[in-house]
């Protein structure tokens, strides 16, 4: 079975001071294991770290450029 790749960009939703907390927890919903999450944001958004590895994901953050950051989040396989 392939991996699920689910794609969210909220630059546009921080630029008109939209809150997009519960669109992150929506995307994330249906992740299984080994599944990737892209998040495109502005900053680097160290608070939601915290939260999604407490859901069970790895982050990889990369800075595009100025004011564009790509973050990978990536399930962590349930079997440890």
């Amino acid at each position: 079975m392939e991996n699920k790749i689910v794609e969210l960009d909220v630059r546009e939703d921080l630029k008109n001071k939209l809150e997009p907390f519960q669109k992150i927890m929506t995307a994330i919903t249906e992740l299984d294991s080994n599944d990737v999450f892209i998040l495109h944001t502005p900053f680097k958004p160290v608070p939601l770290f915290g939260v999604l590895k407490a859901k069970g994901f790895e982050h990889k953050a990369e800075e595009i450029e100025k004011k564009h950051w790509k973050i990978t989040f990536t399930k962590r396989s349930e079997s440890l």
